[in-house]
């Protein structure tokens, strides 16, 4: 369950000051429309519909479009709480589909006690998706970047691949800000009739249940953030925590191949094999398993390292790719590929616009860009820089200075305190942003640390499964510094589907990315 949990959603560092960018909040929603449900086409017994919300929430009596919504009903309508809705990750991830597999993905006893739903965010999925040429997105530079010429052009691509998807998706896209969702979350709890909301959220989440309890802090009732993004990082701060959080996997991955001997390094040198893999691969001559003639480029081996690192139980596996690609043998192992999500008639879903209307990470000229790329070198000798993080900034080269959610620190006050929790070694939403957001929270904000690794933390521990339940259930609070046991690689912890549904890969030509 640890790996498709984290599949569907995806040290405290001093942050730098960020510029203000204008932005405007958006009312209060007022729907005028109920949801009209009927069995998902998926699953029978649970209850599927579409709610009708603003394209802009700046002119809530204009265009509107419809968001997909789903909802399983408590098992026990008796022993009934209320509703808890379940927030994806990605960006991409689908509330639906969360929904959808509620009942095999969490304790037996939330099915029991909660109405459970969820939406798909604006911009995903069954909510008028972001869609841009396929052609487009394989003509994608490699992120990179050589020489100033090299730049201009990444960025002349980002505004062009910008201007494909917004003519394609239509208006909406102006408008896939995770604040816009945050109004459309509470005009679902309006829809419901509900006068407040439980949530669970995984990995990004975690920025709708910030923002829905910073906007909303009456109708909070328990609010669960687990592997918790931040809101207010600059491009420097995010580049160096998540280049630091890729090398923290990295050093966990290495003391775990000389402990155990199911690692096939067990008796080698790791640091020595990788480092002679991504000199073969900066020479071209780090063939694809399967395909020799296709080039692994460096960017792409330290993508694949990373995207191995979202939970313990698949290091055994990458040991073995590592020794098929050192030996140049075909893998049974697998690697990220180009454009595995190509949708039909030639168009395919980009939700990671989110990401850019959520984060204004600008980055001036190729002279800083390859500042970024040396220091970060200096945080991760081996991995180099987190991929994932150096794809994002990559890949919002081309948004305008003015986004519609730039980052701010939340001020959040409700009556029960939001609980944040976050593994100790994480790769993509890192440990220190748990810290910075608890501390953003204040009394309302209480941190809970899983000790072990991976990405998404219900159903990797026992006692921090426990720990969630009891606090969605009964809002029982972890004490202050709560902290759960590491729990071994390969032990039959359940998260794997759970994983996989939060954090879904978003495709690129060559890489994927999530959180």
């Amino acid at each position: 369950m640890r790996k498709a949990l984290a599949l569907l959603l995806g040290l405290t560092i001093p942050l730098a000051p960020l510029t203000p960018v204008a932005a405007a909040t958006p009312p209060t929603p007022t729907p005028s429309t109920a949801i009209s449900w009927g069995p998902c086409p998926e699953d029978a017994a649970t209850e599927c519909g579409t709610l009708a919300v603003p394209v802009d929430w700046n002119r809530p009596t204009g265009r509107k479009f419809n968001v997909g919504v789903a909802r399983h009903r408590a098992a026990d309508p008796a022993a009934r709480i209320g509703t808890l809705v379940l927030g994806p990750g990605g960006p991409g991830g689908s509330g639906v589909d969360l929904v959808l597999a509620s009942s095999w993905i969490f304790s037996p006893e939330l099915v029991r006690r909660f109405d459970i739903v969820g939406l798909d965010p604006r911009g995903t999925n069954r909510s008028n998706p972001v869609v841009c040429s396929t052609d487009l997105l394989l003509q994608s530079p490699d992120p990179l970047l050589k020489n100033q010429a090299d730049f201009d052009r990444a960025r002349t691509y980002s505004r062009r691949l910008r201007a494909d998807c917004r003519a394609r998706t239509g208006p909406v896209f102006d408008h896939v800000d995770s604040l816009s969702t945050t109004a459309d979350l509470d005009a679902f709890r309006a829809a419901l009739g509900e006068e407040k909301l439980s949530f669970w959220g995984g990995s990004y989440g975690t920025l709708l249940g910030q923002q829905y309890a910073d906007r909303y802090p009456r109708r909070v009732r328990t609010f669960a953030l687990d592997s918790t993004i931040d809101h207010t990082f600059d491009t420097r701060s995010f580049l160096d925590a998540e280049s630091a959080g890729a090398q923290d996997l990295f050093n966990e991955f290495v003391a775990w191949c000389e402990r155990d001997e199911s690692c096939l390094q067990h008796d080698g040198d790791v640091r020595t094999l990788w480092k002679g893999l991504m000199a073969r691969a900066d020479r071209g001559e780090l063939g694809t398993p399967g395909q020799p003639d296709v080039p692994l480029t460096p960017f792409l081996l330290s993508w694949t390292a990373l995207d191995y690192f979202y939970t313990p139980d698949a290091w055994r596996s990458f040991s073995e790719l590592l020794a098929d690609l050192d030996a140049g043998r075909p893998s049974a192992q697998r690697l990220p590929t180009p454009l595995a999500a190509a949708g039909s008639q030639g168009v395919t879903p980009n939700p990671f616009q989110i990401f850019c209307e959520d984060y204004r990470l600008p980055v001036r000229d190729f002279r800083e860009y390859s500042r970024h790329l040396r220091r970060l070198e200096k945080i991760a000798p081996d991995l180099r820089y987190s991929s994932l993080a150096v794809f994002s900034v990559f890949a919002c080269l081309g948004e305008p200075d003015v986004i519609p959610n730039p980052q701010r620190p939340i001020n959040v006050r409700t009556d029960t305190p939001v609980l944040v929790v976050n593994s100790l070694h994480d790769p993509a939403t890192v440990y220190p942003w748990a810290v910075n957001v608890t501390r953003q929270l204040g009394h309302s904000g209480r941190l809970l640390t899983y000790e072990g690794w991976g990405h998404i933390v219900y159903g990797r521990s026992p006692c921090a499964t426990s720990a969630i339940d009891a606090y969605l259930i009964s809002r029982t609070v972890p004490a202050r510094g709560a902290r759960c046991p590491a729990v071994p690689p390969n032990t039959g912890a359940r998260n794997l589907n759970l994983q996989q549904l939060v954090s879904p890969l978003i495709t690129r030509p060559g890489w994927t990315s999530s959180f």
